[in-house]
Formats: C-alpha cells, structure tokens, sequence
C-alpha cells in the first residue's frame, strides 16, 4: 500500500522504472499486431483499396504526365498490380495477409460489376 501512496506522489522506485523502459519498448496499445483477426482485416482492405485507388490514381497520373490518348494506351499495365498479391503468395510468412488480399480484391470487383448491371438493368426496365 506505501508503494502504490509513492507512486500517486511522484516518488519513483525502482520497480516504476522497469515498467517505463518496458512501456516505452512496448507497441501502442491500439496496435494488436498478435491478434488472431489483424492480418485477414489488414489484407481484406489492402485489397479494397488497391483495386479502387492505384487504377484511379494510374491513370490520373500518367495522364497528366503524358495526356488523355497516351493513358488510354497504358491503362492496361495497372494490371500489373495484380502482381503483388500474388507475389505474396509464394512466401510462407505472407501467405495468409496476401490470401485476404485477393479476397478483398475479388470481393470489391463483385460488389462493383453487380451494382453496375443492377443499375444499368433497373434503368433499361425504367426506360421501357
């Protein structure tokens, strides 16, 4: 109990300063890297966002560099991307995060084709 009246009064002991050199070696206590669901999360939305962002940001930066037609032409190469994930794969350690990866990939392809025939199917039906 006299230990826990020193601490609240600011007096350090030797034990307070092995927990400060522990606490300040110590990961943030919102990053939960040993949690069983970290990677499938991580690589689930890596694949999201690389399959909405790095087209996007492609195109828009190689049309800027070298205009509308030339992009046009190049836009096939963002295909290459493709190429991470499944580089992933062949490591052992990388396995299970590139696994997730193409799923969010994949997934987020579904999701987006299926609104598109769904919203050019309702507006065909609408039209006639």
């Amino acid at each position: 109990m006299d230990q826990r009246i020193d601490a609240a009064a600011g007096a350090p002991d030797a034990a307070d300063e092995d927990s400060d050199a522990t606490d300040r070696s110590r990961r943030p206590d919102w990053f939960h890297r040993g949690h069983p669901v970290f990677f499938p999360l991580a690589g689930f939305f890596t694949g999201m966002v690389s399959i909405i962002v790095v087209p996007g940001a492609y195109a828009a930066i190689v049309k800027a560099i070298a205009g509308y037609e030339r992009a046009e032409e190049l836009f096939p190469f963002v295909l290459l991307t493709l190429v991470v994930p499944i580089g992933l794969l062949v490591p052992h350690r990388t396995r299970r995060f590139a696994r997730y990866m193409l799923l969010g990939i994949v997934c987020t392809i579904v999701v987006v084709v299926g609104v598109a025939v769904g919203v050019l199917w309702f507006l065909l039906q609408k039209d006639t």
